[in-house]
């Protein structure tokens, strides 16, 4: 399978999709725990990508996403962007409403 479908479909299939260095639980990188920790205090559950064990992914998902950077947060399908934009819209409350309203809606 291309691996452009493969990210389609990971995204599609995922209403809160973290493509990320490591795991939540492991991260490898500074921006990557933060992403993973503000997404955790969401409290909603959430897909990941370690794009470290993905070497095609991680080269292909820039240019997909058109966003050079990991990690990327993908929420209903769309980009949200990395670990600055979270943490702002974290810190707003802007993050939990719209990871919980996605969730919702996916679970309706």
């Amino acid at each position: 399978m291309d691996i452009i479908e493969t990210i389609k479909e990971q995204i599609a299939n995922n209403t809160v999709l973290l493509y990320m260095k490591g795991s939540p639980n492991a991260p490898q990188c500074g921006f990557s725990a933060r992403a993973a920790q503000v997404l955790m205090a969401c409290g909603e559950k959430f897909a990941y990508v370690d794009i470290l064990q993905n070497p095609e992914i991680r080269a292909n998902l820039p240019k997909y996403a058109n966003w050079p950077t990991f990690p990327q947060l993908w929420v209903a399908g769309e980009l949200v962007g990395g670990s600055d934009i979270m943490t702002e819209m974290f810190e707003k409350g802007e993050l939990q409403t719209l990871v919980k309203d996605a969730v919702s809606k996916a679970s309706a």
